[in-house]
C-alpha cells in the first residue's frame, strides 16, 4: 500500500528554489515523524531534514542543508513541505519523504514507509 505521494520534482537553476510536498493520511501524520532524504549519483542515500508530528514543532536538518531548507506541516492538506532555495548542483538526487514512528530521526533504517521519490536537478 502508497501511503506517502511526493509531488514538486523538476528542474532549477543555481540558486533557484523548489517545493517538494509529500502528502499522507491523517493518521500517518498524526502519528509519525516525516522525514526527506536523497540519493544523488553514485552516492549513498542521505538524510535532509525531519519533522516531529502532530504540530510538527521539532525539526531538525542536516548541515548540508542548514539555513537553505525549510521542512514545515500542513495537517489541513494532510501535507509535509520541504521549500529549498539557494540550490547547488550538489542537492541534485532524488528526493524521498519517509514516515518513522521511533529512532534517530537521521538513519534511513529507523523509517518504515516510503514515498516513491522525485527528481530534483540542479543545472549550472
Amino acid at each position: 500500500q502508497i501511503q506517502l505521494v511526493e509531488s514538486g520534482g523538476g528542474l532549477v537553476q543555481t540558486g533557484g528554489s523548489l517545493t517538494l510536498s509529500c502528502a499522507a493520511s491523517e493518521y500517518i501524520l498524526n502519528t509519525h515523524i516525516i522525514g526527506w532524504f536523497r540519493q544523488g549519483p553514485e552516492k549513498d542515500r542521505e538524510y535532509v531534514a525531519a519533522i516531529s508530528a502532530m504540530s510538527g514543532g521539532i525539526r531538525e536538518y542536516a548541515e548540508s542543508v542548514e539555513g537553505r531548507f525549510t521542512i514545515s506541516r500542513d495537517n489541513e492538506k494532510n501535507m509535509v513541505n520541504l521549500h529549498m532555495d539557494k540550490l547547488k548542483p550538489e542537492d541534485t538526487a532524488v528526493y524521498y519523504c519517509a514516515a518513522s514512528v521511533a529512532g534517530t530521526w537521521r538513519l534511513a533504517r529507523d523509517y518504515t514507509t516510503w514515498s516513491q521519490g522525485t527528481q530534483v536537478t540542479v543545472s549550472s
